[in-house]
């Protein structure tokens, strides 16, 4: 079943919930925004006529519309790369929230970037296991190859001009629930697992030339605006851009055997106390 939404402007937000059937709380459209949402062909540019339709077509997949402002934030990534000004008023006027509200959303999930991204966003693991696996150096190595020893590349720096063909946004990521398979990193969000130095640059050599290397497992390796349009919630009409075309290993041999001779030997964590005495705090 297709609901047909509604054309923005006034109200949008309830007009969108009437359509889908639904007797929602769902807060009217303010005032102060109501101008702004009459003209969005204006108001919007860059985000044309298809992105507002997306804008809204999520807007009415939730009972109240500020709910979708983590979707509607990959949206606007998906055009252009990261999180503008531009972007932020956009979710704003159609979400009915202040610019400040977007910010603060946007400011707290390090996957909404605010500087431009790369055609391919190279995410390094450099937390507590990988980092002793070999992560920090892959990390800074990489730094040095797409920078230079003199001015390494930093945290969310593009090499590269942003969004063209082989440019490379490089950061440290915090654990990539891959620990079995470290070193890791992601392009893009898919998995490059058992990396060492010498295969990440090989890596990224490859995605500067053009080439879209497999990952270790699961889906094949699209972009980066394609992978945020995707994680907004719209796929594309050919599944074999999605689905999983690797089947790869997600954990280590050792860590399956180690779970398998818990259970046979039924090995257990104790149990957690329910009531556990706090130590005694100093007042000072």
């Amino acid at each position: 079943m297709t609901t047909e939404v509604p054309e923005p402007g006034p109200n949008q937000a309830e007009r969108t919930h009437a359509a889908a059937g639904g007797d929602v709380d769902v807060m009217a459209i303010s005032p102060v925004r109501e101008e702004g949402m009459l003209d969005d062909a204006r108001l919007d540019d860059p985000f044309d006529a298809d992105i507002v339709a997306k804008a809204q077509n999520l807007i009415a997949r939730y009972p109240q519309s500020r709910s979708a402002l983590l979707p509607m934030l990959h949206l606007v990534q998906s055009v252009q790369g990261y999180v503008s000004q531009e972007g932020i008023a956009f979710c704003g006027r159609h979400l009915d929230l202040t610019d400040a509200e977007v910010s603060a959303v946007a400011t707290f999930y390090t996957m909404y970037k605010r500087q431009k991204c790369g055609e391919h966003l190279v995410s390094v693991c450099t937390n507590t296991l990988c980092a002793a696996l070999g992560g920090d150096a892959i990390y800074q190595k990489l730094q040095t190859h797409l920078g230079s020893e003199d001015k390494p590349l930093g945290h969310q720096q593009t090499v590269g001009e942003p969004g063209e063909q082989g440019s490379i946004m490089l950061e440290h990521a915090e654990c990539l629930a891959a620990c079995d398979l470290g070193p890791v990193l992601q392009v893009n969000y898919e998995y490059y697992d058992n990396q060492t130095v010498d295969s990440a640059v090989e890596l990224v050599d490859a995605l500067r030339r053009g080439e879209k290397p497999a990952p270790t497992r699961g889906a094949p390796l699209s972009d980066f605006k394609s992978a945020e349009l995707q994680l907004a919630g719209f796929f594309p009409e050919d599944e074999r851009t999605y689905r999983a075309d690797v089947d790869g290993p997600s954990h280590a041999p050792e860590t399956l055997a180690g779970a398998k001779l818990a259970e046979d030997r039924g090995w257990a964590a104790p149990a957690m106390a329910d009531n556990v005495a706090m130590p005694e705090v100093e007042k000072k």
